[in-house]
């Protein structure tokens, strides 16, 4: 309530001072007509001028407003033509050469002669030239026929509000063209990013072990796939294991020396004549497994002698455990010096530029969403939305508890920038509709729980507008009833616009200049 405060005061300075500053002491005169206006826009910039009627061998002021449109401020600069064409070549032309202040040019045009007239003002600057033709205007032979012109014209019957020149200029504030065009219906859910497959992996340890030594990266790390994460030492044989060990060298030795024996005496019997050559083959068999023994035992007391040697601070037996995947340390729980059994996971990795966002689509919107060729993703707190991206997938079961069906698509994060897990809205592309004039959504204001714009009927004048409301895709909506195609709205600070339609001291009409 403060802000609102705040804001409507601040919109009653900046009339009220600017009044002031424009008015000039003159002395009290009797109320004439109200002057005439003009309002016309081109792709570059907004006239809006006020001017009393227009008699010959008189000198009316302008009062020429421009506006750039894009952005939506005064023009600082350069000159001003006014002229009146009469269709035969003779052209009066009357000008000021730099504005009275910002975006503000006064010209005096004093007729030369009656009739109708082709009125159009030219910008002249450094940075930009553009030419409004207005139209025809009337100049009368005396002030009475003015007068009477000016009194035969019928009075407006919309209710209008003021929103100064000066006011437009110092605020963030823009309008824009009601434009008539088709939209696809949508259907918006509630949603959220996901690693996409292969763009997860959990880091465990490959055995039971001891962590030797971990790298020091906190959660929130960015690592690169076969970066060594950390050295994992397999667990020591016990000491009663090395007589058993060396026992069983011994053993495995003592029979691969008898095995030999017994295939050099087989080969000579064979050589002989005196043993079948089958003989000569299961001797040399068996000499083959006994060496395999040996080849085992040796390794296993190998083994054993290497942890021990690791335990006295060498690194022979450790494993090296590396990152699977390129991504950011989500978790880890692992700490150098700790025992780990198999399977324990030690750190978890994410991808976060490979996602996907799945979206819930309730029971009801079922039968639509069938019809879903694409999609736009509402970040919240983003000004716009993003698009999703390729449809993965659409589920066809139902979540038994949520009565919702899945719907997946594939998205990059590289622009969109935002946190894996971030809760969303996807707004499901549906079937084209019919064109209809369609709005921007910052247009839109909420009043009192019903959905109005404000339509620039003239420079300083605005019409409150209620509107229905239809089909919304991306930052456009459709509106159903209410604008015109071609009208102009508020697109920017349209709220502000509304304070100051709340605001009685703000001036209900202009200018002096």
């Amino acid at each position: 309530m403060a802000l609102k405060h705040t804001l409507m005061i601040g919109l009653t300075v900046i009339s009220v001072a600017s009044c002031r500053r424009e008015a000039a002491p003159t002395p009290p005169t009797a109320k004439g007509p109200d002057p005439l206006s003009i309002t016309h826009w081109t792709d570059r910039t907004e006239l809006f001028a006020e001017y009393p009627s227009l008699v010959v061998g008189q000198t009316s002021r302008f009062a020429i407003h421009l506006t750039t449109l894009d952005p939506f401020k005064a023009v600082t600069e350069g000159a001003v033509d006014v002229q009146l064409n009469d269709g035969t070549g003779q052209v009066q032309s009357f000008s000021a050469n730099a504005p009275s202040r910002p975006g503000i040019f006064g010209v005096d045009v004093k007729p030369a002669r009656a009739g109708k007239f082709d009125l159009s003002i030219t910008l002249r600057g450094k940075s930009m030239t553009d030419m409004h033709n207005v139209g025809a205007v009337d100049v009368y032979n005396d002030a009475a026929a003015a007068a009477t012109a000016a009194a035969a014209m019928p009075a407006s019957q919309i209710e209008t509000l003021s929103f100064l020149k000066e006011q437009q200029w110092a605020l963030d504030f823009g309008t824009a063209v009601v434009q008539q065009q088709p939209l696809r219906a949508t259907i918006r859910i509630p949603g959220e990013l996901v690693p996409a497959p292969g763009g997860e992996a959990d880091v465990s340890a490959p055995f039971d072990g001891r962590l030797a030594s971990v790298v020091s990266h906190p959660p929130g790390t960015t690592v690169t796939a076969g970066q060594e994460l950390a050295r994992i030492q397999p667990p020591p044989g016990a000491p009663a294991d090395l007589p058993q060990l060396e026992r069983g060298r011994t053993q495995t030795a003592s029979a691969l020396e008898a095995a030999t024996r017994d295939r050099e005496r087989s080969e000579r019997l064979v050589a002989a004549g005196a043993a079948p050559q089958r003989r000569l083959d299961e001797a040399r068999a068996a000499e083959a497994q006994a060496a395999a023994a040996v080849t085992a035992a040796e390794a296993q007391l190998g083994q054993f002698n290497a942890s021990r040697s690791a335990d006295a601070g060498g690194t022979s037996g450790l494993f090296v455990i590396r990152a699977p995947i390129s991504g950011v340390i989500v978790a880890r729980s692992a700490a150098t010096g700790i025992n780990v059994s198999a399977g324990t996971a030690l750190f978890h990795l994410v991808d976060p530029t490979s996602i996907q966002v799945v979206g819930h689509i309730p029971e009801g919107q079922v039968a639509r969403a069938k019809s879903v060729s694409g999609a736009q993703i509402e970040v919240p707190g983003a000004e716009s939305m993003r698009p999703a991206g390729k449809l993965l997938s659409l589920g066809r079961v139902l979540d038994p508890r949520s009565r919702t069906l899945p719907i997946s698509f594939a998205t990059g994060n590289g622009t969109l920038g935002v946190p894996v897990g971030q809760s969303v809205f996807l707004h499901l592309l549906l079937d084209q509709t019919a064109p209809a004039p369609v709005v921007p959504s910052s247009a839109i204001v909420d009043d009192a729980g019903r959905p109005i714009v404000f339509v620039q009927v003239e420079g300083e004048a605005f019409e409150r507008r209620p509107v229905t409301l239809g089909t919304r895709e991306g930052e456009l909506v459709q509106v159903i009833s209410g604008v015109k195609p071609g009208e102009h709205i508020v697109t920017k600070g349209a709220y502000l616009v509304r304070l100051a339609s709340l605001s009685a001291s703000v001036p209900a009409h202009g200018h002096v200049h």
